[in-house]
C-alpha cells in the first residue's frame, strides 16, 4: 500500500499552522515541488529552501502567519484521494469563497490552480482546496 503524499503535505502544513510553528519539512517529490510552488506564488508560504539529510531531499517551507485577525488559519481540505478520485471539467470547477480561495488541480499540463485551468479551458483531478 502506497503513501498519500498530498495528504501528508496538507496535514503537516495544517498542524504547523495550528501550532504556530514557522517551518514545515516536506519530502521532496515532483508533486510536492509543484504544490509548494503554487502555495508560494499564492502567498500562503513565505519561502522555500532545499535540505538534504541522510540521502533524502526535503523542502523546508516557512509559513506566513497572518496577524491581522486572531485565530485566522490556513484552511486546507483534501478532495480527491486514492480510494475516490474526483474529476471536473473546467466549467464545473468550484469557486472557494467566491474566488478568494484556490483549488489545486492535477491536469494534463501539470499541477495548476483553478484560475489557470479556467483560462486554459482544461479540467482534471481536484486535489485540494485552500482558503
Amino acid at each position: 500500500m502506497g503513501r498519500d503524499i498530498i495528504a501528508d503535505i496538507i496535514t503537516s502544513i495544517r498542524n504547523a499552522d495550528i501550532d504556530q510553528k514557522g517551518r514545515v519539512k516536506i519530502v521532496s517529490t515532483n508533486i510536492t515541488k509543484n504544490i509548494v510552488k503554487i502555495l508560494l506564488r499564492e502567498g500562503f508560504i513565505e519561502n522555500v529552501r532545499k535540505h538534504q539529510e541522510s540521502q533524502k531531499n526535503f523542502l523546508v517551507s516557512t509559513l506566513r502567519h497572518r496577524k491581522t485577525r486572531k485565530g485566522q488559519k490556513i484552511n486546507l481540505k483534501r478532495i480527491s484521494r486514492p480510494g475516490l478520485r474526483i474529476y471536473s471539467n473546467y466549467q464545473q470547477i468550484p469557486k472557494i469563497l467566491g474566488g478568494m480561495g484556490i483549488v489545486i488541480l492535477s491536469t494534463s499540463r501539470g499541477i495548476i490552480t483553478d484560475r489557470e485551468a479556467r483560462l486554459e479551458k482544461i479540467g482534471g483531478e481536484i486535489l485540494c482546496y485552500i482558503w
